[in-house]
Protein backbone atom coordinates (compact mmCIF):
# COMPACT_ATOMS: atom_id res chain seq x y z
CA UNK A 1 0.00 0.00 0.00
CA UNK A 2 2.90 2.45 0.73
CA UNK A 3 4.15 1.90 -2.81
CA UNK A 4 0.61 3.48 -4.40
CA UNK A 5 0.86 6.28 -1.27
CA UNK A 6 4.24 7.22 -2.98
CA UNK A 7 2.77 7.00 -6.46
CA UNK A 8 -0.06 9.28 -5.95
CA UNK A 9 2.09 11.64 -3.94
CA UNK A 10 4.55 12.23 -6.68
CA UNK A 11 1.76 12.90 -9.28
CA UNK A 12 0.54 15.64 -6.91
CA UNK A 13 3.51 17.46 -7.32
CA UNK A 14 4.32 17.67 -10.52
CA UNK A 15 0.91 18.92 -11.61
CA UNK A 16 0.80 22.37 -11.27
CA UNK A 17 -2.43 24.32 -11.11
CA UNK A 18 -3.68 27.25 -13.04
CA UNK A 19 -2.51 31.20 -11.18
CA UNK A 20 -4.85 33.86 -11.43
CA UNK A 21 -3.23 37.17 -11.71
CA UNK A 22 -3.62 40.76 -12.61
CA UNK A 23 -1.79 41.96 -16.00
CA UNK A 24 -2.22 45.52 -16.86
CA UNK A 25 -5.50 45.58 -14.67
CA UNK A 26 -7.13 43.27 -16.55
CA UNK A 27 -8.18 39.37 -14.98
CA UNK A 28 -5.75 36.33 -16.82
CA UNK A 29 -5.82 33.14 -15.97
CA UNK A 30 -2.64 31.03 -16.81
CA UNK A 31 -2.10 27.39 -16.36
CA UNK A 32 0.62 27.36 -14.68
CA UNK A 33 3.24 29.54 -12.51
CA UNK A 34 5.35 30.75 -15.16
CA UNK A 35 8.76 32.91 -14.87
CA UNK A 36 8.52 36.74 -16.16
CA UNK A 37 10.46 35.35 -19.45
CA UNK A 38 7.84 32.81 -20.48
CA UNK A 39 5.40 35.37 -19.71
CA UNK A 40 7.17 38.05 -21.85
CA UNK A 41 7.52 34.87 -24.57
CA UNK A 42 3.62 34.43 -24.56
CA UNK A 43 2.28 38.10 -24.76
CA UNK A 44 4.73 38.14 -27.75
CA UNK A 45 6.91 40.78 -25.99
CA UNK A 46 10.68 38.98 -26.03
CA UNK A 47 13.10 41.19 -27.40
CA UNK A 48 11.03 44.41 -26.98
CA UNK A 49 12.47 47.40 -24.75
CA UNK A 50 10.20 46.91 -21.45
CA UNK A 51 9.98 46.97 -17.87
CA UNK A 52 7.70 44.53 -15.70
CA UNK A 53 6.68 45.34 -12.13
CA UNK A 54 5.18 43.02 -9.81
CA UNK A 55 3.11 44.53 -7.20
CA UNK A 56 4.72 47.52 -6.95
CA UNK A 57 8.25 46.30 -7.25
CA UNK A 58 10.28 47.04 -10.63
CA UNK A 59 11.02 43.19 -11.64
CA UNK A 60 14.92 43.97 -12.96
CA UNK A 61 15.26 42.11 -16.24
CA UNK A 62 18.00 39.75 -14.97
CA UNK A 63 15.37 38.18 -13.00
CA UNK A 64 13.24 37.25 -15.92
CA UNK A 65 14.27 33.72 -15.84
CA UNK A 66 14.14 33.08 -12.16
CA UNK A 67 11.62 34.47 -10.98
CA UNK A 68 8.22 32.99 -10.99
CA UNK A 69 4.49 34.25 -10.95
CA UNK A 70 1.97 33.85 -8.30
CA UNK A 71 -1.37 33.58 -7.80
CA UNK A 72 -2.34 37.02 -6.98
CA UNK A 73 0.37 38.96 -8.62
CA UNK A 74 -0.22 42.28 -9.98
CA UNK A 75 1.70 42.61 -12.83
CA UNK A 76 2.19 45.81 -14.82
CA UNK A 77 4.24 45.44 -18.52
CA UNK A 78 5.24 49.11 -19.97
CA UNK A 79 6.81 48.77 -23.15
CA UNK A 80 9.34 51.87 -23.78
CA UNK A 81 8.07 54.05 -27.02
CA UNK A 82 10.57 55.79 -29.45
CA UNK A 83 10.37 58.94 -30.69
CA UNK A 84 10.96 62.40 -31.05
Amino acid sequence: MRAHFTAIAAYNFSVSAPIRILLNGAPRELPAALTFAQLIDELALAGRRLAVERNGEIVPRSRFGAEALADGDRIEVVIAVGGG
